[in-house]
């Protein structure tokens, strides 16, 4: 077999159990692959050896006939994963130098299903950003590029590195984490499925926390059946983590019937938003036609307090950073600041948190810190808590209404380039999360598809919110939407 790195999941998966190739092959092929695309810089942290004993393991698992879905598959890990004895640094250099003596729980998952890491990606720091711009690596850049233009592009954020290797075949699958939109906006961006699972679906010990009520991680994937096998890996209950869910793991990939008739689709006016593009809006009907060609009933909805999600996640999430990110100090590990005579500790912590956190960063704690200040607690962060309440309750009450599956955008545009926004205004930035915190703010699942290409030949996704751990049918309905818009389109390589 030739192109190793371009098969999917489930491909690699029937080929190795066939005895078509070996996961020795694919790792070579997909190490090959990512020694080839430097220009992308979205694997950061290089682990040929540690990929080459895993895929030997995986082999041997194989030939036993001990091989879960994931045995030998090679995957791409996003920075924010602890990895034992590899660097974790969450794209920032305040932790330059951190390698943990521990393993997250997700990739203690994977690893044990036999799945091979092939090395750490690169991302927003601390996963704040949706352009992979404020990482300390510089920059990734997108595989895509728009028709007859070489400008560089951004993979979205902050799992860019993750989007752009999938969507380059440097890897078969990533692991991403979505706070606001983190999965879903980059592989919209990018041409691939991302979903964010239901909030305690997935366990987030040994995952370098940004805003905890958040957080969740999820498979990042060049198909949907990928996306629930992948899924299926990195979800279970973890005692390590209290907002775990003790639930049991259904066979998401069994979930895949391609049968959605009668189901209830909702379309919310209120993600109508002034400004759409024409092509974002014709998309999202081309989208609703194809679920109700295949059997599925349309019905207009509401959520109301939609347009007061992004500022309440811009109050709620910087404050839980500001707490979360207090730890780094320069004192138990990651940069220290060089003191010069005379300094104490408090110059110290002053100085390794200036040249170690970036701009974006600093801005998040800053604005954390003063809306959980005395005097404005009320003000900003418990109101923001009372309007994220309202959100949920606008999806309980569609859901109860019988609501199967919520269909949005997935982003208010295709891919911008890489320093388009430097010098806006942050608020520009933050609008990319428009249609995807809401889900985070209710802890929904949620899903992107890649459905379409804009006039500048660049992908464009819709977004699937579905039923609290309901993932199954979530996913089926993102594969009867992937299999009707039938997008096969892939970046022409240029790196």
């Amino acid at each position: 077999m030739t192109d190793l790195n371009r098969l999917t999941i489930a491909e690699a998966r029937d080929a190795l159990r066939k005895g078509e190739t070996t996961a020795k092959d694919l790792t070579e092929a997909c190490l090959t692959a990512i020694e080839g695309a430097g220009a992308l810089n979205a694997f950061v942290h290089h682990t040929p050896d540690i990929a080459r004993a895993q895929a030997a393991a995986a082999d041997q698992r194989i030939a036993k006939g001990d091989a879960p879905a994931m045995c030998g598959i090679p995957l791409g890990i996003k920075d924010l994963f602890c990895t034992r004895g590899v660097p974790s640094q969450a794209a920032s250099r305040i932790l330059e130098g951190f390698r943990p003596e521990y393993e997250s729980t997700v990739t203690t998952q994977l690893f044990g299903a036999g799945a091979v890491m092939l090395g750490k990606l690169s991302m927003d720091e601390f996963a704040m950003g949706s352009s992979n711009e404020t990482a300390c690596y510089g920059p990734v850049i997108s595989p895509w590029r728009r028709k007859g233009d070489s400008a560089a592009l951004t993979p979205g954020g902050s799992s860019g590195g993750s989007a752009a290797a999938v969507s380059a075949d440097l890897c078969l699958g990533a692991t991403g984490t979505d706070t606001g939109g983190s999965i879903r906006q980059p592989a919209a961006f990018t041409g691939i499925v991302g979903i964010k699972p239901t909030y305690g679906r997935v366990s987030r010990w040994g995952v370098i926390a940004f805003a905890s009520s958040l957080d969740q991680a999820g498979p990042m994937t060049k198909t949907v059946r990928d996306a629930a096998i992948m899924l299926g890996a990195m979800c279970g209950h973890d005692p390590k983590d209290s907002t775990s869910a003790d639930l049991p793991v259904p066979d998401f990939e069994a979930a895949l019937t391609g049968d959605i008739r009668g189901k209830v689709i909702g379309i919310p006016r209120e993600y109508r938003m002034e400004g759409m593009p024409a092509e974002i809006e014709a998309l999202w009907t081309q989208g609703t036609e194809m679920l109700k060609d295949a059997g599925a009933r349309i019905r207009d909805i509401s959520l109301p307090h939609t347009k007061y999600a992004l500022p309440a996640y811009y109050v709620v999430a910087p404050a839980e950073a500001s707490s979360n990110l207090a730890r780094y100090d320069g004192v138990r590990y990651g940069h220290r600041a060089k003191l010069a005579a005379g300094d104490g500790i408090t110059e110290m912590y002053e100085k390794t948190r200036a040249e170690g956190f970036g701009k974006e960063v600093q801005r998040r704690i800053m604005i954390g810190t003063y809306v959980l200040s005395a005097g404005f607690y009320d003000a900003y962060y418990n109101r923001a808590r009372k309007v994220r309440a309202l959100i949920k309750r606008d999806f309980e009450a569609v859901f109860a209404e019988g609501v199967d599956a919520i269909l949005t955008p997935a982003t208010p545009s295709s891919a911008f380039g890489i320093g388009e926004m430097a010098n806006a205004d942050p608020v520009e930035m933050y609008l990319n999360d428009v249609f995807t915190v809401t889900v985070n703010l209710a802890g929904l699942p949620g899903i992107a598809v890649p459905t379409g290409l804009d006039a500048k030949g660049l992908p464009l996704g819709l977004q699937l919110i579905g039923r609290p751990w309901e993932e199954g049918a979530l996913l089926n309905h993102a594969y009867v939407l992937e299999r009707a818009a039938g997008f096969v389109s892939k970046p022409q390589k240029w790196w």
